[in-house]
């Protein structure tokens, strides 16, 4: 099976770059235990980001043919894996056929199927990010570095009427590979945005720094680049001024985090607010938990803050180390 040891008891996957390092694989054996899943486990399979494409393909076979593998969860590559492996689904939730990325997989009555549910994590995790009525009590903006799967998700859940009007006056969007924007940008068509839609090719940092200083006071500035994760960097310079009142939110929790470091050295003389991606984290891994072992999981109330306080204690315990 492409070099790939079979399952010996139920297994889900997390395929990422880096995911030893990531606290899900201290936090998966906890949740289970308190979920009740049964003897189970995760493993992690790395590549690089941009890996070719049969390396996806060996990945996705696999899973699909271990009878005890039953799925798998997927960042940094959730638009390079389903487009090297569309044809190895049974079938795609709505948001997957939408926003062209599967970030998680699972099984259903023997089908392989592809979920996107990073636009309902991430419309969740907004809400811890920006407080009621930001956007139609100050008219902010909101500016993505990064036009991957993540800020895709992010802004179709906005596009499609998330929050009401309660919603960003501009989305501006920069990304170094033009291949990205014109994709959000048939994506965003598709939908049939009712906000101003902007999309800035930024071969480096300085121009992204530009497209800061347009910002109006209270925007919301996201890193969604993986950058300070992923690969070290920041898709802003040191030079970079936030915007008055603004929020910086990377979607990173891990890693050098050097956006999020720019960000707290103007946190009082810009009086932002900061956020990292912790929540979002959380949102995205019980969604996908909740599809492989087909359980409910609620995304707020008292069983997912009990789930919320069992991985606080590892990042604690970890932030001591």
């Amino acid at each position: 099976m492409g070099g790939y040891r079979p399952a010996s008891i139920p297994t889900m996957y997390f395929i990422g770059v880096t995911t030893g390092r990531s606290s899900i694989m201290r936090i998966f054996p906890e949740w289970a235990s308190h979920l009740r899943l049964g003897d189970c486990e995760l493993r992690g399979i790395d590549f690089p980001p941009h890996a070719p494409l049969d390396a996806y393909r060996d990945a996705v076979r696999f899973i699909k043919d271990d009878p005890l593998s039953l799925g798998a969860l997927v960042t940094t590559h959730k638009i390079d894996l389903l487009e090297a492996c569309r044809d190895l689904f049974d079938e795609l939730d709505g948001d997957a056929e939408l926003l062209g990325e599967v970030s998680g997989i699972s099984k259903r009555d023997g089908a392989l199927v592809g979920h996107a549910e990073d636009a309902a994590a991430s419309g969740l995790a907004l809400a811890a990010a920006v407080p009621p009525g930001h956007w139609e009590e100050s008219g902010a903006e909101l500016l993505l570095l990064g036009a991957g799967g993540s800020a895709v998700a992010l802004s179709a859940f906005l596009l499609q009427g998330g929050w009401g009007k309660d919603r960003p006056s501009r989305i501006l969007v920069t990304e170094r590979r033009p291949g990205r924007l014109l994709a959000m940008r048939a994506i965003h068509g598709k939908i049939g945005p009712d906000i101003a839609c902007e999309y800035r090719l930024a071969s480096d940092p300085a121009d992204n720094d530009r497209e800061l200083g347009t910002l109006k006071p209270g925007s919301l500035v996201v890193n969604a680049t993986g950058l300070g994760k992923d690969a070290p960097g920041s898709p802003l310079t040191g030079r970079a001024l936030f915007p008055e009142r603004g929020i910086a939110w990377d979607f990173n929790y891990r890693g050098e985090l050097e956006f999020l470091d720019l960000a707290r050295s103007q946190e009082r003389s810009r009086r932002l607010r900061i956020e990292d991606g912790w929540v979002y984290f959380l949102h995205g891994w019980t969604r996908v938990i909740a599809e492989v072992f087909h359980r409910t999981i609620p995304g707020s109330g008292p069983e997912f803050e009990k789930l919320a306080a069992i991985a606080a204690r590892h990042r604690l315990r970890e932030a001591r180390r």
